[in-house]
């Protein structure tokens, strides 16, 4: 976890500060000596309801954070929030892949020129730093919310390459948030609570698995280690779609499985890292940096002398990195706070 000196009277801006991975950091931040934590999001009731859970919870506390309703897609929405903000996580997004394949153009205003809006508004303001938050959907991509993603990390390494001047721009990139906002676990310990089987795509989907703890984290270590353009992946464990079902059922009561076919936009596997960012990728333990491609557009100074290898031998993915078994599955979703509330019969009091 990052050291609080770094947070001292500071000013931190999360963009999408209302969903999971905000409530999270606020879980994180709140009692550290950050200066203020400003929530950018455009719904209204999810502000009050945080504003609310605040007052309740920590009322010492509350007035250390400040609500800004807006929207990403609007630049001067984003603009206005910005004014004294020190560091930025970037988590704004739509990122239900069936709803970006039905919608496409809604995942690019949104994830593309909605990043392109914050990185601009970030570097006129002065922002000392800002941490982009990608998905493993946007290596390889198939469906419009991976494509939508990495078209977002372009702009933010371009950002970051080009004139940012005194804001250092990164990234981070991860799989699956177990019990984040649309993920499958909860669902799968609703179906089980009402007595149906658990729904599932495919048995033999791969998936990474991930908390909620361990994607701030994530962004903490590249708020901590990250030159310009930086992209860092954390290295994580994997386990079948099959598996997490028996998993589920393990925890809370076997109910039977049902398969329903792929959604729209689905893969049989994830990449956290291609081939290419593989080759140029550094290992610091438990993540890895791929540090950004620093070349322009004069190709003609650059020369290779010998062997030129443009790829790795393979990518990061789902499908070869550390399997789970069902118990090391189980071990894995007792992680999650929702998990663990739910277990007690409180999820309800979960961060979703």
């Amino acid at each position: 976890m990052i050291s609080s000196k770094s947070f001292a009277g500071k000013t931190l801006m999360i963009t999408g500060g209302t969903g999971s991975f905000g409530s999270t950091v606020l879980k994180h931040f709140l009692e550290s000596g950050v200066g203020e934590i400003r929530i950018f999001s455009r719904d209204e009731k999810k502000q009050d309801d945080m504003r609310h859970m605040l007052q309740a919870r920590h009322p010492e506390l509350a007035a250390k954070v400040r609500f800004h309703i807006g929207d990403v897609r609007d630049e001067r929405s984003v603009r206005d929030a910005m004014h004294g903000v020190d560091y930025i996580f970037h988590a704004a997004a739509l990122k239900q892949v069936p709803s970006c394949e039905f919608f496409p153009m809604e995942a690019v205003k949104t994830n593309v020129i909605g990043t392109d809006n914050v990185l601009h508004a970030a570097v006129d303001a002065g922002v000392e730093r800002v941490v982009c938050l990608s998905t493993d959907k946007a290596a390889y991509p198939i469906n419009a919310m991976g494509k939508s993603k990495a078209m977002m990390e372009s702009i933010i390494y371009a950002n970051a390459r080009e004139g940012a001047g005194r804001t250092t721009i990164c990234c981070t990139r991860y799989g699956n948030v177990m019990c984040s906002r649309g993920s499958v676990i909860p669902l799968f310990i609703k179906q089980i609570r009402e007595g149906r089987p658990v729904t599932v795509t495919d048995p033999a989907m791969t998936r990474f698995l991930m908390n909620l703890d361990e994607a701030v984290d994530l962004v903490c270590f590249a708020f901590e280690h990250a030159e310009p353009g930086d992209l860092f992946v954390q290295k994580s464990p994997a386990s079948t779609v099959g598996d997490l079902a028996e998993a589920v059922q393990e925890l809370f009561g076997h109910t039977g499985t049902q398969v329903i076919g792929t959604r729209h936009g689905e893969k049989l596997f994830e990449t956290l890292m291609t081939r290419e960012e593989r080759l140029r990728a550094e290992d610091m333990g438990d993540y890895f940096r791929v540090r950004a491609d620093s070349r322009d557009l004069n190709y003609d100074k650059f020369t290779a002398e010998g062997t030129v290898r443009t790829m790795a031998d393979e990518e990061y993915t789902s499908h070869n990195t550390e399997r789970l078994d069902v118990a090391g599955t189980v071990e894995k979703i007792k992680t999650a706070e929702y998990v663990q509330l739910a277990l007690e019969g409180r999820e309800h009091e979960a961060v979703q």
